[in-house]
């Protein structure tokens, strides 16, 4: 056989808990699935079932004879350690990534490539099928046996959660006021200055930062509002101002600098269903899904640049409640149940092993 296409996913309910992996082999059109894998694998963190995935997959289809394998996984951390554009630098991970690039090593050609998370569903599916306990279809020809891996015992780990190493700390501070946000208007791609009331709060925010300290990168969303935020506390900091374009609010399309009302308004139905499905889009505008896809190659690349680091990012409601959704493992709920006030501080903390806690949220006693 020659190319084939391998999708992998992995999973934890708790990172760490019950976890599960998924892979899917397809032919060399993508058509045709070959064999499935899916496995409950005790407990464990979301990378460690991520890496069990892709080994699972690249040994179906070493079983299946290919010759070269396109991998695609939404793990960002998987696809670039595996690149080699990473290191490897936990110990957890380091004997997968050494066993996936042994079987890969088998092949003529392997290349890795990240996808959304929407692109990668039937992994994701038989992942949640393992994660869950559910028995996973094995599909495979007849002459192939469907691999059933031993499951990894769980690291043992301090503290309630179990995360281990020492986690990237995210300071996440909104920005100042602006006119559309002094009137509650959708403030997304528009560049509105700060007030200043804004410019005031900003240097509030910087003042409290800057006696604390202990910051070792600034990094902002490309939006002026932020912008000028970030640059009144990296001058307390004596840092230079990163900008970071994954950190920039969500695309409002045609409602932007509209309040709540009047988008309802002009669009009743789809607003009403975009209040309450993440997959929506705003029209001509960006859905809170795909945001939540930036904010996580966002989140993989500055754990992966400053791990064990304290970085202060300044960003807006949306990404930053997108951080602390994806830190406290919750549903899409947060987003429109959690109120951020402007200029507030809120401090998500993101381990190597993929674990998370948040220590703050909306915090404004420096104002």
């Amino acid at each position: 056989m020659g190319h084939v296409f391998v999708e992998a996913d992995g999973g934890s309910r708790g990172n760490p808990g019950p976890a599960g992996y998924g892979a899917v082999v397809f032919d060399s059109d993508h058509d045709r699935v070959l064999a499935e894998r899916g496995e409950s694998i005790g407990i464990a963190t979301n990378n460690v079932a991520e890496y069990r995935g892709l080994i699972a997959g690249l040994t179906a289809a070493a079983e299946l004879g290919a010759r070269s394998v396109s991998v695609r996984m939404d793990s960002k951390l998987v696809v670039e350690q595996m690149s080699g554009r990473w290191q490897v630098k936990h110990p957890d991970m380091k004997p997968l990534a050494r066993q996936a690039g042994e079987l890969a090593a088998g092949f003529d050609r392997v290349d890795y490539t990240w996808i959304p998370r929407a692109e990668n569903s039937h992994a994701d599916k038989l992942a949640n099928e393992a994660m869950d306990g559910q028995p996973t279809n094995l599909t495979a020809p007849a002459t192939v046996a469907a691999k059933t891996e031993k499951p990894e015992s769980a690291p043992v780990s301090p503290g309630w959660t179990g995360a281990l190493g020492k986690p990237t700390r995210m300071l996440l501070l909104r920005h100042g006021q602006t006119a559309l946000s002094v009137e509650r208007r959708y403030s997304g791609r528009g560049n509105p200055e700060l007030t200043d009331l804004g410019l005031s709060q900003a240097r509030a925010a910087a003042k409290r930062i800057g006696e604390r300290g202990g910051i070792t990168a600034v990094l902002s969303s490309p939006l002026g509002r932020a912008r000028q935020t970030a640059e009144a506390v990296a001058a307390e900091l004596s840092l230079p101002v990163r900008v970071h374009e994954g950190l920039i609010e969500t695309d409002f399309g045609d409602w932007e600098g509209l309040t709540f009302g009047e988008a309802s308004a002009r669009d009743p139905e789809l607003h009403r269903r975009w209040i309450s499905d993440t997959s929506v889009r705003p029209p001509g505008g960006e859905s809170f899904d795909e945001v939540r896809a930036r904010i996580e190659r966002a989140r993989d690349d500055l754990v992966a640049e400053f791990p064990g680091a304290n970085l202060l990012l300044v960003s807006h409601v949306t990404p930053i409640k997108t951080l602390l959704q994806m830190a406290l493992d919750v549903g899409p709920s947060l987003l429109y149940r959690l109120h951020l006030d402007l200029a507030s501080l809120s401090i998500a903390e993101f381990y190597p092993d993929g674990g998370a806690s948040v220590r703050l949220v909306n915090d404004t006693s420096h104002l």
